[in-house]
C-alpha cells in the first residue's frame, strides 16, 4: 500500500513540475542517492546502493546529453557546449568509481548534481 502511495505521489509531482524544477529534482535525487553512500560507505549493502546510484547518474546524464544535442534545443551553443564537457567528466568519474569505488571520488559529481539543480532552481531574469 505504501508503495503505491509513494508511486501516486511521485506521478503527481512530476505532473505538476515545470521541465527546469523536474530537472532540479531528478538532479538532486541523483545527488542524494550518491551521497547516501558516501554518508554509509562501510554499510554492508554499499556495493548495491553505489551500483544503483550510478545507474541512475548516468541515466541522468545520457538524457542530459541526448536533450543537449538535439538540434532543436533552445540553450545558446556555448552553453549546451559547457553543459555536455561536464556530462563528460561526469561519466569518466562513475566509470572511476565503479573500476576502483572510493568515497572522495563520489563527491565532485555530488557537488555538480546539487549545483546544477540549484541554478536550475534560480527564476530566470
Amino acid at each position: 500500500m505504501q508503495a503505491n502511495a509513494m508511486t501516486a505521489y511521485n506521478n503527481m509531482q512530476k505532473d505538476n513540475l515545470s521541465g527546469r524544477e523536474l530537472e532540479a529534482s531528478v538532479l538532486t535525487r541523483a545527488g542524494l542517492m550518491l551521497k547516501q553512500v558516501q554518508e554509509n560507505w562501510n554499510a554492508p549493502d554499499r556495493d548495491q546502493k553505489l551500483g544503483d546510484a550510478i545507474k541512475f547518474n548516468q541515466k541522468v546524464w545520457s538524457f542530459f546529453q541526448a536533450e543537449l544535442t538535439d538540434p532543436e534545443n533552445p540553450l545558446p551553443k556555448n552553453i549546451r557546449e559547457d553543459i555536455l564537457n561536464i556530462s563528460i567528466f561526469i561519466d569518466k568519474r562513475l566509470f572511476e568509481v565503479l573500476a576502483s569505488p572510493e568515497r572522495e571520488k563520489l563527491s565532485i559529481i555530488i557537488d555538480i548534481n546539487f549545483n546544477i539543480a540549484s541554478g536550475l532552481r534560480t527564476k530566470p531574469e
